[in-house]
This record gives structure tokens, C-alpha cells and sequence, in this order.
């Protein structure tokens, strides 16, 4: 039997409560949901200029799935942000660790990347509150401490998912879907590369990097019951399909209205963002509108339709063994002399206006987010997750280029290997070794020197070797 408990503040907690025996090897699985929705007139992240709320099409949510087998736990969160700040993913972590013992490291939150959420951390949002403060002594856009109240839901929605976790059924798989995705960076006639060119411009040779196009999919089944509970897809496109002003998930909203038609309103859909540092939705090869909430219905359905063909196919995991690995990258960062960030620094004022070229302004974002960084390097976090002998989920900070998490896959020892992107920090784009030598805008914008992303993959192919072959359980 599956008990739904509604909460107040639209919070959804689904209670697996099942009168079965524990086994050895049985694993639970807890879900829980929070509503993370700012108040209206809070700014809004995605794009370079400042942006107001002006009302909510769909909510934000955090959505975290406990696994639990033996002595082993972990969770993983998803919520519908453009990033996680990393102030609030290390305080969130160490308290739900607190409060639920489980480990810090056996925690990661992530974002889905939508382009209709808050701007509460970072070098913009600062340059933004602090244009606030000067000019009005108080920044009526920040009227909540919303850092500090994400950080508590997060650590509600742990323990929660913790604290309901019963015995349950897993079924894994990979499809595939070649129509939504589409790599963004093109090499052009005149011999360089740029990223959204524009549609049917005739100066396109050709892409200039793969897409990756894999749907994972664990499908949790509670007990005896025969409708799945929940579900985690894993996929690598861009949240950048609604724009405007209102706040919304984007097109895993619609992914999970169209499961919901077919497993009921109770069903969660949690969405992890594959690595898609350099894939979006935008098909060059026709004029079509694709922008809009339209856009993202178009996506969330068709991704569901894919899903939904596959269940049927997907694997029953007879034999779970939960495990977790991670470890920390030293990756170095970029360096720019005094009178750089100086001129950054003037730049700053500069953006979202005609006065300074689009990539000028970029580049000074990214100089000024360094500023806040401390020391010559970023510790990066890889976390690896086993679910069973042949399934395993790593997490990677930052915007991943797709060819790095195809490297992952790749070099795996896992039958089945999940990468997400966008875990526990969003420091800018992570780009390869030759996506750094052809430049264009994610390399302007990446905080981390060239190398950074091919030493993330190397430490995850060492965790999931590890797993594969001394992982406890």
C-alpha cells in the first residue's frame, strides 16, 4: 500500500509503508518533494541583464530520492534551479548529515539548469545587490533571505525522503532520443567556431561536437505495488526553452504532467541534467519558432513518449547493491592580472547594455566570479553512486561538455552509467581540451583552465573502477 501525505506549502512526501520483512539484500526508497518557489519580484538567473519576477507559471520544486540497503545510504536532490550554490549545498549537506546520519559525501544536490529561476549567488547577483544597496540603501528585491530558506527545505526534503524510506523495486535501462537534442557549436566557413550561429545561417559547415543521446531511467516501484512511484530520467539538453519572466521548471514540468497522465498525480518525476555544456534544443536546419512554454510542452511530451515506450523493457534489478564513492579535484583556475580584474570590475556596469560587445561582457562576469573564489585552484567534487552491479550515477559540478560525459560512459566498467551535471556547485562551463583551442563563448565563459574537465573524468572512471570491483555494500 502507498500512503500519500500532503503537507502544506505544496510539499508532497510519498510513503512507501510496507509490512514486509527486511532481507539482506532489500533495498528503500524514499521520495519526497518541496515547493522552492521565491516570492515574486526576485531576480531572476539564466541571461546577463537583471530580471524581475513577475509571477509563477509552474512551481520550483526540490525532489529527493532515498536509497537505503543495510548500513549504506544515499540521497540524491534535484530542484529546478539555474545552479546550486555551493555555500548552501555544503550547509544543507552537513545538516541533513546531522540530523539523519548520513554521510555529507553520500549526499548530492543538484540543479535541472532552468533558465526561470533565481538569481541568489554568484558574481551578478552580487553586482546587482550591491547597484541595490548603493543606490537605495536596502535591495527591495531581496526582501527574504532566500539562500538561507533553501537551505532549510533542502534539509526538510532530506530527512523526509530518509525518514520514509520501505522496501521497494528497482528497473533500470538507457533509450534512446535523437530528435530533442542538438549540439550548439558549429565550425564556420571562415574557419572558426561559434556557438548559436543562428538558424539556416548558410555560413554552417558543420557541428562541431556530438550530442549524447541516452535517456536513463531507474523506475522505482514500491513493494507489491504494480504502478511505479517514481522515476529518475536522466537526459543531456539545455533548461533554456521557456525565457520570459515568470518562474518555471521548464520542460521537466511537462515530463512529469505526462507521466503523471499514465501512472497518476502521486507519481514523481525526478530529472537529472545530463552533460550539456554545449547542446541545446535549437535546430539550425529550419526557421521555427523554439521559444516558450510551448517549446518546453513539445519536449517534456516527446521525452515521455520515449520513456514510456521503454518501461516495458527495462530491467528488474534483482540483486541492488548500494555503494558511494567521491573524491575532490584540485582543478586550476584561470589567472588575470590586477589591471584585468580592474578593467573587469568597470565592465561590470556594462552589462545587459549595447555599450560593451556580448562576449566583452561575458568575459567579465567570468573575471569578477573568480574574485570570489579563493585560492589558484577549485576543489571539484566527484560523487559516484552504485545501485547494483551493473547501474551507477556519477555527479559532476559545473556545465559538463557532452564529449566529457560520453568519456565517462565510455571507459565505465558499468553496464548502465548516468552523469549529471550541475552537482553541488555551478562554477560556469567546464569545456574540453578542443572545445578551449576553438574558443567561442563557453570557453570565454569557463572559470576553470583547459585540462579541468578531463581530469573530472579520469578521477570518475577511477571511483566507478573502485565500485565495480571493491565497492562494499
Amino acid at each position: 500500500m502507498i500512503r500519500v501525505v500532503r503537507c502544506t506549502v505544496s510539499v508532497i512526501c510519498l510513503l512507501l509503508a510496507f509490512a514486509i520483512p527486511a532481507a539482506a539484500d532489500e533495498i528503500k526508497v524514499g521520495v519526497a518533494v518541496a515547493d522552492i518557489t521565491p516570492p515574486i519580484g526576485y531576480r531572476m538567473s539564466g541571461y546577463f541583464s537583471e530580471r524581475l519576477s513577475t509571477g509563477t507559471h509552474d512551481p520550483l520544486n526540490a525532489k529527493a530520492i532515498c536509497f537505503k540497503q543495510g548500513d549504506e545510504r544515499a540521497v540524491l536532490v534535484f530542484c529546478d534551479l539555474s545552479g546550486m550554490s555551493p555555500d548552501v549545498t555544503s550547509q544543507a549537506r552537513a545538516m541533513a548529515s546531522e540530523k539523519t546520519g548520513i554521510p555529507a559525501a553520500n549526499i548530492v544536490i543538484a540543479a535541472t539548469h532552468s533558465h526561470t529561476g533565481p538569481l541568489y549567488f554568484g558574481a551578478l547577483r552580487k553586482h546587482f545587490h550591491d547597484l541595490a544597496l548603493a543606490k537605495n540603501g536596502e535591495d527591495a528585491q531581496e526582501e527574504v533571505d532566500y539562500p538561507a530558506e533553501l537551505t532549510d527545505k533542502l534539509v526538510d526534503v532530506i530527512m523526509r525522503a530518509a525518514n520514509v524510506a520501505a522496501p521497494a523495486r528497482l528497473e533500470t535501462g538507457v533509450t534512446k532520443e535523437t530528435r530533442l537534442s542538438f549540439n550548439r557549436r558549429f565550425h564556420l566557413k571562415n574557419g572558426t567556431v561559434q556557438f548559436n550561429p543562428g538558424k539556416l545561417n548558410p555560413n554552417i559547415v558543420r557541428p562541431a561536437g556530438p550530442i549524447d543521446p541516452d535517456v536513463g531511467i531507474v523506475l522505482v516501484h514500491g513493494g507489491e505495488e504494480k504502478k511505479p512511484i517514481a522515476a529518475l530520467s536522466v537526459f543531456a539538453l539545455h533548461l533554456d526553452t521557456v525565457g520570459g519572466t515568470e518562474y518555471g521548471a521548464d520542460y521537466p514540468y511537462y515530463l512529469e504532467l505526462a507521466l503523471q497522465k499514465s501512472f497518476g498525480n502521486d507519481f514523481v518525476s525526478l530529472f537529472g541534467t545530463g552533460t550539456c555544456g554545449d547542446i541545446n534544443h535549437i535546430d539550425v536546419s529550419h526557421d521555427r519558432p523554439q521559444k516558450g512554454n510551448e517549446e518546453a510542452e513539445r519536449i517534456g511530451a516527446r521525452l515521455a513518449e520515449t520513456i514510456g515506450a521503454t518501461l516495458p523493457k527495462l530491467k528488474p534489478e534483482q540483486l541492488p547493491a548500494l555503494a558511494v564513492r567521491s573524491a575532490r579535484v584540485n582543478v586550476p583556475l584561470q589567472k588575470y592580472s590586477e589591471e584585468e580584474v580592474e578593467q573587469a570590475r568597470k565592465d561590470m556596469h556594462k552589462i545587459g547594455t549595447r555599450e560593451l560587445p556580448f562576449l566583452k561582457q561575458v568575459e567579465a562576469f567570468k573575471i569578477m566570479a573568480i574574485q570570489l573564489l579563493d585560492g589558484p585552484e577549485l576543489p571539484m567534487e566527484v560523487q559516484v553512486f552504485r545501485l547494483c552491479e551493473e547501474v551507477a550515477i556519477v555527479g559532476l559540478p559545473g556545465e559538463i561538455f557532452v564529449e566529457l560525459g560520453l568519456a565517462i560512459k565510455l571507459a565505465s566498467p558499468f553496464k548502465t552509467t548516468l552523469v549529471i551535471e550541475l552537482c553541488n556547485d555551478a562554477p560556469g562551463y567546464v569545456p574540453t581540451k578542443k572545445a578551449f583551442a576553438e574558443g567561442s563563448y563557453e570557453a570565454v565563459n569557463s572559470r576553470v583552465q583547459s585540462g579541468g574537465g578531463e581530469m573530472l573524468v579520469e578521477t570518475a572512471v577511477k571511483l566507478l573502477k573502485e565500485l565495480k570491483v571493491n565497492g562494499n555494500r
